[in-house]
C-alpha cells in the first residue's frame, strides 16, 4: 500500500465527483426531495375522515355524542337522513364510514347486551378502515365513560382501557417514516453511486490505464471507497439535520452512536455497490441490478413502511439478508426510543458481518486483469 498513490487516486475520484452533477444530486439533492415527499406528502395518519352520521331518533344523548365526534380532528361528520342514503354515499366514496345511532339509542345506552350504535366502514383500504374503526371506538368509549360519570351510574364494561403510548405519544407517522427514510437514502447513495463508478471506468477505457500502472487492486478499491464514504456520510448528516430541524423528529439517542452505526451501514452499502460494479462492468446493467438488489428490497422488506411481523413467514426469513432491515431498526430505536443496547448491538453485529462479507467478496472478485 503506497500512501502517495492512494492519495492521488482519492484526489482523482474527488475531481470526477465535482465534475459529475449526478453524484452531487444523488448525495444531497435526492435526500431533500425524498424527505419532503415522505415528510409532507406521505402520511399513515387518518385525519379529517368523512363519516356519515345516521340518527333514527334524535335525542339529547345523540346530540352530545355527535358533538364529541365534531370536536375530534380525526372526523368530519356528515349527517344523512337514513341508512340507505348513507350506504349510497359510501359506495360513491363520499364518506369512508357510517355511524348509525339506532332506535332506542338513549334508552339502551347503559344497558348490557345491547347494540344501540353500529359502525360500518369501507374496507377497500384495509389499513384506513382499521384506523377509522379504532378511532370511532376510542371516541365512543371516552364519551360513554364521561356520560356514565355525569349520571353517577357505573359503566357496565368488564374492563376500562388506560392507554399508554411509548416512544411516539403523538402517533405521528412522520416520526416513524423519516428515520427509516434515511436508511433508504444511504442505500441509494452507497450502492447506486459505487455500482456505477467501476463500470464507468471500464466503459471509458480508463481502467486499462490503471491496470498497467503500478497501483495495486487494493489501492484502486480504497481510492474509490473513501471518497464515496465521505460523500455518503455527508448526505447522512444532511438528512439527519433536516429530520430534526425541519420535520421536528426527536433524536432521543446518542448522536455519536448514530454516526458510528451509520458509517457501518454505509460500508455495507458501498461493498454491495462495488461488488455489483466489478461484476457487471456496464453502467446501465449495474444501475438496474443496484435498484433491484438494493433499493427495492430496502424499500419494501426493511420495515420502513410495511411491518415485517405481518409478512408471511417465508418473506420474514428473506428480510434477514436485507442490510437495510437492521439499519431501519437502529434508526427508529435511536430516534424514538434512545440507546436500547439489546436492539443496537444485535443489529450492529449483523451489519458488521454483512459489511465484511461484501467487501471481502469485492476484493476476491477484483483482479488486475483485463479478462
Amino acid at each position: 500500500m503506497n500512501i502517495q498513490r492512494l492519495r492521488g487516486l482519492i484526489r482523482k475520484e474527488f475531481i470526477q465527483i465535482i465534475h459529475d452533477p449526478s453524484a452531487i444530486g444523488i448525495a444531497f439533492v435526492m435526500p431533500v426531495f425524498l424527505l419532503f415527499l415522505f415528510g409532507y406528502g406521505v402520511s399513515l395518519d387518518a385525519r379529517n375522515v368523512p363519516v356519515a352520521i345516521v340518527v333514527d331518533q334524535p335525542t339529547a344523548e345523540t346530540s352530545a355524542f355527535i358533538a364529541g365526534l365534531q370536536q375530534s380532528s380525526y372526523f368530519v361528520p356528515k349527517p344523512y337522513s337514513d341508512i340507505a342514503v348513507a350506504e349510497r354515499a359510501v359506495m360513491e366514496r363520499e364518506v369512508d364510514g357510517i355511524l348509525w345511532l339506532r332506535n332506542e339509542f338513549s334508552r339502551q345506552l347503559l344497558q348490557k347486551n345491547t347494540a344501540p350504535a353500529s359502525v360500518l366502514v369501507n374496507g377497500v383500504n384495509a389499513n384506513n378502515a382499521q384506523i377509522l374503526e379504532g378511532y370511532i371506538q376510542g371516541v365512543w368509549q371516552n364519551w360513554l365513560q364521561h356520560y356514565a360519570q355525569d349520571l353517577g351510574v357505573p359503566l357496565a364494561v368488564p374492563a376500562v382501557n388506560q392507554n399508554r403510548i411509548w416512544f411516539n405519544p403523538a402517533l405521528r407517522s412522520r416520526d416513524y417514516l423519516v428515520p427509516g427514510l434515511i436508511a433508504i437514502i444511504m442505500t441509494l447513495i452507497g450502492a447506486l453511486l459505487t455500482a456505477l463508478i467501476v463500470a464507468r471506468e471500464w466503459e471509458r477505457g480508463t481502467m486499462e490505464a490503471l491496470m498497467v500502472s503500478p497501483v495495486t487492486i487494493g489501492e484502486i478499491l480504497l481510492g474509490k471507497l473513501i471518497p464515496y464514504f465521505l460523500l455518503g456520510m455527508g448526505g447522512m448528516l444532511f438528512s439527519v439535520l433536516l429530520a430534526v430541524s425541519l420535520f421536528n423528529v426527536p433524536l432521543v439517542g446518542n448522536f455519536w452512536i448514530l454516526l458510528l452505526l451509520s458509517a457501518l451501514f454505509l460500508l455495507t452499502a458501498l461493498g454491495m455497490g462495488l461488488l455489483i460494479s466489478s461484476i457487471t462492468r456496464n453502467q446501465f446493467v449495474a444501475s438496474q441490478v443496484a435498484v433491484i438488489v438494493t433499493f427495492l428490497p430496502a424499500f419494501i422488506l426493511s420495515g420502513f413502511i410495511f411491518d415485517i411481523q405481518s409478512m408471511p413467514t417465508v418473506i420474514q426469513m428473506i428480510t434477514h439478508i436485507i442490510p437495510a432491515r437492521y439499519f431501519v431498526s437502529i434508526l427508529q430505536t435511536l430516534f424514538l426510543a434512545g440507546n436500547i443496547w439489546s436492539t443496537l448491538l444485535w443489529n450492529s453485529l449483523a451489519l458488521l458481518l454483512m459489511a465484511t462479507f461484501f467487501l471481502s467478496m469485492t476484493r476476491l472478485n477484483s483482479r488486475k486483469r483485463l479478462d
